[in-house]
């Protein structure tokens, strides 16, 4: 009876397997591809952003370039201006709930795309932190405004801590939302030829993008679904190997800014947002597995992180990933308008 058990239970599990298999393959085919849909240029000219784009234009490297941003005035100010800014694989429209209920508590608030992403140009040149930081302060000054609180997700958080460093008398207070750049990705992670990423770019398809953005989330909302449309439609348009080189590009300035030893230098009160389920590792596909499994542990990554940045307030969000404002906006609102008025 034994060996006729087993092999009963070995069919069951093949068969489980193969249905779970089949399943997959049914919802992967049920997802939508956007062939047909209108194609999105480099510029994202017909992306429907949440407020007015205003464009401030300058050059960079004797380039003229469009800066594009959202300016949103309060009904009711209080004085305070805050600087959204944006990670690597999103542009300023995914900060529409924060800029609605940051307006709504009396802030003014600025979500810039920076150079190289959303609506703003994208010129192939060598992209720096620096760059992007002075970028940041042309546009404040622009718009007439010293002192700012900056928020920053993901790269943005790289550019945060960039800009907190280069113009702390700027800054207010920082708001890290998962950054990336608390691990040291140049001691684990080979560099990569430009070429390469460029390729591994236009090898993408909207199911390949879709399972990459899912990994930034715990839980996938239909709302999220609009990310992938917006690269779908872009790579279906003519400007699209631009596009990728830009992204190659803007890749190896995340590999070549880091921030791991800047965080002790940050002189500025520092608010630490951390996803408690965020597994978000850069680089991730270009080092062996046994090398990236003990990367990219958010937990311990914003605890270290609060021991290095002098003064740092941390707050978990557990059953969160990457992206807390898209995921939890009511909870990330509220602990952000706690601080900034802790440190008034």
């Amino acid at each position: 009876m034994r060996p006729a058990l087993h092999r009963l239970l070995r069919q069951t599990a093949t068969l489980l397997l193969a249905g779970s298999s089949l399943w997959a393959l049914a919802q992967e085919a049920s997802q939508p591809t956007y062939a047909g849909a209108e194609p999105l240029g480099a510029a994202m000219e017909n992306w429907a952003y949440p407020y007015p784009v205003q464009m401030l234009q300058f050059e960079v490297e004797g380039r003229p370039v469009r800066m594009a941003y959202m300016d949103v005035k309060p009904q009711n100010p209080n004085g305070q201006t805050i600087v959204l800014l944006h990670g690597k694989n999103f542009g300023s429209d995914y900060w529409a709930n924060t800029l609605r209920a940051m307006s709504t508590y009396g802030f003014r608030v600025i979500a810039p795309d920076q150079i190289g992403f959303g609506k703003s140009s994208k010129p192939e040149m060598r992209y720096t932190f620096g760059m992007l930081a002075e970028n940041t302060a042309r546009l404040l000054d622009h718009l007439k405004l010293n002192r700012v609180t900056v928020i920053a997700n993901s790269m943005g958080g790289m550019l945060g801590v960039h800009f907190a460093r280069r113009y702390p008398d700027r800054v207010i207070a920082l708001v890290l939302e998962n950054p990336l750049g608390l691990e040291d990705y140049v001691a684990s992670i080979p560099p990569q030829q430009t070429p390469n990423l460029v390729k591994l770019e236009m090898a993408q398809t909207p199911a390949s993008y879709r399972n990459f953005v899912k990994g930034y989330f715990p839980v996938w909302k239909p709302e999220f679904e609009r990310f992938v449309e917006q690269f779908a439609r872009v790579q279906f348009s003519g400007d699209y190997p631009h596009f990728a080189l830009v992204s190659a590009l803007t890749y190896q300035m995340i590999y070549d800014g880091p921030i791991y030893n800047e965080l002790p230098q940050l002189k500025v009160p520092t608010l630490l947002v951390i996803g408690q389920n965020d597994r978000t590792v850069f680089g991730r596909r270009f080092a062996p597995p046994e090398v990236v499994k003990p990367m990219g542990n958010f937990p311990l990554m914003g605890r270290n992180a609060q021991q290095r940045i002098p003064g740092a307030v941390l707050k978990e969000f557990n059953g969160v990933g990457h992206v807390p404002h898209l995921e939890q906006p009511e909870r990330f609102h509220a602990v952000v308008m706690d601080f900034i008025y802790g440190k008034k």
